[in-house]
């Protein structure tokens, strides 16, 4: 072996997780040098005192060297030990500092909370659950914007969002998904169109033919009209919202397909009438949605369990 060998010591290799004790054994080490007592820093740190002398026995075994002398009058740290203490008392201090950043990134991330949903969600679904999620976390500042369901994984892919909820038949790309409810898309008019005093049902043919009052491309709903009808749904007029296209068909201006959440009062109090359809799938999921492999937390996680309630 050369000089050089020599003088370069022994090579150091593998993690450190196997050559450094770990922070409650260090912390259990501090105690000792503070308090002069195994038994009363086992008590400190609660843990019996049987637990802890098994601990330094092992941090003594990891290192090499013996740390603390024990006696009927209490523990006392060995040249070595008193050392060890000095470089634990960094790495502990270091650790604290650690852990007061990260929880200051919790702090920020959980202040604030970034929902895009597809419009049914968003008017008719989202506000219960945003005020039940108010009662659970009042500092939260919620921010809602609605949009179709393309804007919505347009939003999360782009992290201008933490949370999404989408109403179409397929989950956008890039995103994971939980279905969190049941809808189904109705056929309604005002009770002065042709269709509210039919007595049987509409075919899909007849539905497919004739124009209606609709959802513009992109949006869940248009989505499972056109699937249903195989992409020959005809648009009288094409609208950007759920509310618009209610009340274009409270105005009578035709035919409309709208979620059933979404016309619930104007059923009960006629001013839109039911129509029943044969031979037509419109019954769809309801999703929350969030980037591939970012599983939501902290108040977008609490969020998603609401919307299971």
């Amino acid at each position: 072996m050369s000089n050089a060998d020599e003088q370069a010591g022994p090579t150091v290799s593998g993690s450190l997780t196997h050559r450094v004790p770990d922070l409650g054994a260090l912390e259990l080490l501090l105690a000792v040098a503070r308090l002069g007592s195994l038994g009363g820093a086992a008590r400190e740190l609660g843990i019996t005192q049987p637990a802890a002398s098994s601990r330094i026995r092992s941090m003594e075994r990891q290192l090499g060297v013996a740390l603390v002398d024990r006696s009927p009058r209490g523990s006392r740290l060995t040249d070595a030990g008193a050392l060890v203490t000095d470089w634990a008392r960094r790495i502990v201090e270091a650790a604290e500092a650690f852990d007061v950043g990260a929880q200051a990134l919790r702090v920020r991330r959980d202040s604030r909370l970034r929902v895009a949903a597809s419009m049914t969600i968003a008017e008719y679904l989202l506000p219960g659950w945003l005020l039940a999620l108010r009662a659970q976390r009042p500092d939260t500042a919620v921010s809602l914007h609605a949009g179709n369901s393309t804007v919505v994984a347009e939003r999360l892919l782009s992290d201008e969002a933490d949370l999404g909820f989408v109403e179409g038949l397929s989950v956008p790309a890039g995103l994971d998904s939980a279905v969190i409810a049941h809808d189904r898309l109705i056929v309604v008019t005002a009770p002065g169109h042709t269709w509210a005093r039919r007595r049987r049902s509409l075919a899909a043919e007849e539905l497919a033919s004739t124009p209606l009052i609709l959802r513009e491309k992109g949006s869940g709903t248009r989505q499972v009209l056109d699937a249903a009808l195989g992409g020959l749904a005809r648009p009288l007029i094409e609208l950007s919202s759920t509310t618009a296209v209610k009340a274009a068909a409270v105005s009578g201006a035709g035919p409309a397909v709208l979620s059933e959440l979404a016309v619930g009062e104007e059923l009960a109090m006629r001013r839109l009438v039911s129509v029943p359809v044969d031979g037509v799938a419109l019954a769809r999921d309801l999703r929350a949605v969030w980037p591939t492999g970012h599983r939501p937390t902290g108040p977008a996680r609490d969020l998603l369990s609401l919307t299971r309630g």
